[in-house]
């Protein structure tokens, strides 16, 4: 099958096993020191140059042929390889340090940094490289930019900035891409629950620190609460990083 952009229902996907590409199931990565698997996926054209790196979980996934068809409309045809991460653990395996559960009982964790640490080792090197997500991989994806130069960008769509914590290290710390994509559905700051509720200021103090450093940013407001149109946002979020590029070139 070839690695071609095809209508959504129709989209080339190529699994990465044995270090070649070819149709079948994503091989399972596994990080020694820790609990941790990774399957991981790519779609869209395998030799591009523009590379997406997306952290997902099974309902992401559900709609990411979707999502890739969509990246492809909204970036006017660009070629790019979309590569898919599913975690093992969504609350852990995502998030900078350890907080308290703000809906149901699950705690969230530490695990990032050996996210990070294992993307990292993993992507290829040579390659325009944008990381993004929704959600908390949209937290992440955010929260890695401060870590390292690796990426070229970052689109964060519905990112997680009630997170505990995380505009004061934005504050405290130096962005490391010049491109930054945020959005937030306009119902998500209409919530009881307390953590929650503040994301809208959460997300309106990130564009300001993100402005203060010189990045390239903007923050779009979406119409709808957390969970509509995931797929949309998402594909929003890499469009608008991949559309700040000429082809071939640095951010205009």
């Amino acid at each position: 099958m070839p690695a071609a952009y095809l209508p959504a229902a129709h989209l080339s996907v190529w699994h990465l096993a044995c270090g070649a590409f070819s149709p079948g199931i994503p091989e399972t990565y596994k990080q020694e020191d820790r609990t941790m698997d990774f399957k991981r996926a790519v779609y869209g054209d395998r030799d591009a140059d523009t590379v997406l790196v997306q952290m997902v979980d099974d309902h992401d996934l559900e709609l990411i042929e979707r999502e890739a068809a969509l990246i492809r409309e909204l970036s006017g045809g660009q070629p790019f390889r979309l590569e898919t991460l599913k975690v093992n653990s969504w609350n852990r395996d995502l998030s900078p340090w350890k907080a308290p559960a703000v809906f149901g009982n699950e705690d969230f964790g530490e695990g990032a940094a050996d996210t990070l640490e294992y993307v990292l080792r993993e992507i290829e090197p040579g390659k325009r490289t944008i990381i993004g997500g929704y959600s908390l991989a949209a937290l992440f994806a955010l929260w890695a930019v401060y870590r390292t130069e690796r990426f070229d960008g970052a689109a964060a769509a519905s990112p997680s900035l009630w997170f505990p914590g995380f505009t004061d290290y934005m504050r405290d710390n130096a962005i490391r891409t010049g491109t930054v994509y945020l959005s937030l559905g306009d119902r998500e700051e209409k919530t009881r629950n307390p953590v929650m509720a503040g994301v809208g200021n959460a997300a309106r103090a990130a564009l300001e620190i993100l402005k203060a450093n010189g990045a390239d940013c903007t923050l779009e407001w979406n119409k709808g609460n957390h969970f509509k149109d995931a797929d949309l946002r998402t594909a929003k979020a890499f469009a608008w990083v991949m559309n700040r590029f000429p082809q071939g070139g640095t951010p205009v």
